[in-house]
């Protein structure tokens, strides 16, 4: 069998130094807001000073800012929808950003807001009518891109996290989706409420413990999606799902870059992704190379693709 890259020198030292990177922005011990994150640079280091050539870093979704404005060439954000406000200049956007997709990376998920029946609560107008203080579990960044979204959808009805521990309630803070931190008092029965995304390793705890699905009403739904927030299904049994659910498409981690990228260093990344499709850890459903460069549900694709990754994705379906 061919080896799929050379195992020279100098890709010894790379893979060395990649492995080196990935174990301390992957260390566990590492709070949210720390260095956490990764940049690839490719470049020239022949002279004095290293030449970059391309920069690709994960991040926060105002990282786009910084790709626009020319100081890294491509980032990776999640989820798609964060991509469509930076192109469509709306939410965290106050101007549109010339922005294109590169490659998404394919990831099937949703955000559903599920409180406890013995709350009362049945929307989220209603833990503002009320006042409710909510003892409520999320993320503890608050640079999250699941803070931000929850601080969009809240926002609309004119109320935020901050009121509702002033009116009493209480916020669990966790990392993972299912950090012991939620996951305890969701089973001692100490939780009001969880909003969140990575449903697959929390969604049927809750379930069972009781808690259930936030109706999102039309016109707020009408307004997300001004945002680039599709309103999707969970269908009945997907993640122990007790109903078919309407909610939040959470899906997709698209890598960007400017429009003005050079459509060779586009078309590279696009044909890199495929060439090394058989080393990247995709997720268990990841149904083929062509989630990666065409719409399906597990890749929202509200920005087009780059001119060069376009351009591989046709040169090899043409083949």
């Amino acid at each position: 069998m061919t080896e799929p890259l050379p195992r020279g020198a100098n890709f010894r030292r790379a893979k060395f130094l990649w492995e080196i990177g990935l174990n301390v922005a992957g260390n566990p011990k590492t709070p949210y807001g720390g260095d956490r994150d990764v940049c690839i640079t490719i470049g020239n280091g022949s002279g004095e000073a290293f030449r970059p050539a391309l920069r690709m870093a994960t991040g926060s979704p105002i990282l786009a800012l910084d790709v626009a404005r020319g100081g890294i060439e491509a980032a990776m954000v999640n989820p798609s929808a964060f991509l469509t406000q930076a192109a469509r200049g709306v939410g965290l956007f106050k101007q549109p950003l010339p922005l294109k997709l590169l490659a998404m990376y394919p990831s099937y998920d949703r955000f559903v807001f599920m409180v406890h029946p013995k709350t009362g609560i049945k929307s989220l107008k209603d833990i503002r009518d009320r006042k409710y203080p909510l003892h409520v579990s999320i993320k503890e960044d608050v640079t999250h891109s699941t803070r931000v979204f929850i601080d969009q959808a809240l926002g609309y009805y004119g109320f935020s996290l901050a009121d509702i521990v002033s009116w009493g309630g209480k916020l669990n803070v966790t990392g993972a989706p299912n950090d012991i931190r939620r996951m305890t008092p969701l089973a001692t029965g100490e939780l009001d409420a969880i909003f969140d995304e990575g449903l697959t390793v929390w969604l049927k705890d809750a379930v069972q413990h009781n808690l259930e699905f936030i109706e999102l009403a039309a016109d707020h739904c009408e307004f997300l999606a001004t945002l680039g927030w599709r309103r999707v299904l969970l269908p009945k049994g997907t993640w122990a799902s007790p109903r078919d659910h309407w909610c939040i498409d959470y899906s997709g981690w698209p890598l960007y870059g400017r429009e003005d990228l050079p459509e060779h260093i586009a078309y590279e990344i696009a044909r890199a992704v495929a060439a090394r499709e058989p080393q990247i850890v995709w997720e268990p459903e990841y149904g083929g190379i062509a989630e990666v460069f065409t719409e399906t549900p597990s890749s929202p694709m509200d920005v087009p693709l780059h001119p060069g990754a376009a351009r591989y994705w046709r040169e090899h379906t043409a083949k």
